[in-house]
């Protein structure tokens, strides 16, 4: 497909290159000229120096045989009126960034009126990331798919666990949990699991079931799985103002640590059940007084990856607290995943997967499209949804009879809101949602499973 992107910052350069690994034809506009060249010379897209909101720029980009404009610079109206442009120019796709809280409340009007395709807001979807963490704090990443009643869950085997050497198949039996094993990060290696894989101490297991199964599962593997009642946030930035609005009718009580004076009355207006201290939260000092010992739940928010990463590795040598980490760059992604961050959360990589997900289903209108996507070990390992079309190669056979292909799982069904954990003897029929968990990335359709 051919695309345009405007705004190379973290989140247009992000897209380029993922887009661009899927073999989409790519082109970037943005003012900055020295932003450009470096992007053009280190992949394969085109670049085009100019306003993106000016007809006359599109043009030149080739907005008349587009399929996509995706708009991600730092200006939500910005950001509309580029894609307001490219509808009436080139009558494609189009996907705006809309960031401003202002927005978030009529963001169904606004993509409707102006005829989007899909209106992202990164922090947002950082922030109910994080939310879903707090309620699950054994867990180090959570993705949902079947509108949050399927969950996939990642967390680390502990010391002296049950699991310690268990066998996958061994799960059900013994535990009596009705969940399913789909992948296995040990040191740099992946696997998709078999039934004879072992489980071990120091492993990150990712495990799909429903959401109180997984609570259960917890439980009976022996893993701590305390209710958070308290959390610090360091930051008082838009994720922040987000995750304390999601927690407002929650029992978890919110302290906010913000530099900004102004920033701090803000918060103080818009968040009347959060407490808002003003001080610098890398203060070490600051952080005992306002009791980082005893909260339950950390989460490093700023602006800098490196203050989040100071604070976050503080935090864990002085406390217990369940710790989440915000990372904008990706470059030491291998560095960053061997340090005891907690949960670490890429909002433009969230973003990222979202629109990967949009462009995929455009790709496949007509058979078994994308519903959701998620890449659960960065770049190595996906988890998709797909809605079944009548596609006789997939319908009505056994999955024992399929000829799937290496490292892929079949790992839910979802018939009519009866979830499946489907077995050999189970088949796929039409309108079901079906969860595959794999490390061949970049499937479009259904029929890519097979051999």
């Amino acid at each position: 497909m051919k695309i345009i992107i405007v705004g190379c910052g973290k989140v247009g350069t992000t897209l380029a290159e993922q887009l661009n690994n899927e073999n989409h034809d790519i082109t970037i506009i943005d003012k900055n000229g020295d932003a450009l060249n470096s992007i053009t010379e280190r992949i394969d897209v085109m670049g085009v120096v100019g306003n993106g909101a000016v007809y006359k720029v599109q043009m030149e980009a080739g907005i008349e045989d587009t399929d996509l404009l995706i708009a991600t610079t730092n200006s939500d109206e910005l950001n509309m009126l580029c894609c307001l442009i490219a509808k009436k120019a080139g009558n494609c796709h189009t996907i705006a960034r809309i960031r401003n809280p202002e927005y978030n409340s009529e963001i169904g009007y606004i993509r409707d009126e102006l005829g989007l395709s899909m209106a992202i807001n990164p922090e947002m979807a950082a922030a109910m990331e994080i939310s879903r963490l707090l309620r699950f704090p054994s867990a180090i990443k959570i993705d949902t798919f079947a509108k949050g009643r399927i969950e996939i869950l990642k967390f680390i085997v502990p010391e002296n666990s049950i699991l310690h050497t268990m066998k996958v198949r061994e799960v059900l039996h013994k535990l009596h949990c009705n969940v399913l094993i789909c992948a296995i990060e040990r040191g740099q290696d992946v696997i998709i699991p078999g039934g004879n894989a072992e489980m071990r101490s120091g492993d990150k297991i990712s495990f799909i079931a429903p959401t109180a199964e997984c609570n259960k599962f917890f439980k009976q593997a022996g893993i701590e799985h305390n209710v958070i009642e308290t959390a610090m946030f360091v930051g008082g930035g838009r994720i922040t103002y987000y995750v304390a609005k999601l927690l407002e009718n929650t029992k978890i009580q919110v302290k906010i640590i913000e530099q900004n004076l102004e920033r701090c009355n803000e918060l103080s207006e818009l968040l009347p059940n959060a407490m808002i201290i003003h001080g610098d939260g890398s203060d070490q000092e600051l952080l005992l007084q306002e009791g980082i010992h005893q909260t339950e739940a950390f989460a490093s928010l700023t602006g800098f990856d490196e203050e989040n990463i100071m604070l976050s590795l503080y935090a864990a040598s002085i406390s217990r607290a369940k710790l989440i980490t915000k990372v904008n760059k990706i470059a030491f992604e291998d560095v960053i995943n061997s340090m005891n961050l907690g949960s670490v959360i890429y909002p433009k990589m969230i973003t990222a997967d979202s629109i990967l997900q949009y462009v995929r289903a455009m790709q496949n209108s007509m058979g078994s499209n994308v519903e959701t996507l998620y890449k659960i070990v960065a770049n190595r390992v996906e988890a998709l949804e797909f809605k079944v079309a009548n596609e006789p190669a997939i319908v009505g056979i056994p999955l024992e009879k399929m000829k799937l292909k290496d490292n892929l799982l079949v790992a839910y069904i979802n018939r009519k809101g009866h979830f499946i954990s489907p077995r050999g003897k189970d088949t796929l029929e039409p309108g079901d949602r079906v969860i595959i968990v794999t490390t061949i990335t970049g499937l479009n359709d259904l029929k890519d499973i097979l051999k």
